[in-house]
């Protein structure tokens, strides 16, 4: 799976992510289907923000996150 974080990057470079810090990436995780993975994906970003700061404005961040991936391409291996 191929994510564009492009439009998060400088929000998401202060919580010093670092299998996230980049703002295009390719991951690979095993799900039953597309839909699955790409949610899969979502929480993992989300899950390793508020971990690091569980702020409201990390909340906001989530939601903008939500709002602002963008998954490129989804591979079945």
């Amino acid at each position: 799976m191929t994510i564009d974080l492009l439009d998060l990057y400088i929000d998401l470079a202060r919580y010093d992510l670092r299998e996230y810090r980049l703002p295009f990436s390719l991951y690979i995780l095993e799900a039953d289907n597309p839909d699955e993975a790409c949610s899969i994906l979502l929480r993992r970003i989300m899950d390793a923000i508020m971990h690091k700061d569980p702020s409201m404005e990390t909340r906001i961040l989530c939601r903008k996150l939500r709002r602002f991936m963008r998954i490129d391409r989804v591979e079945c291996l």
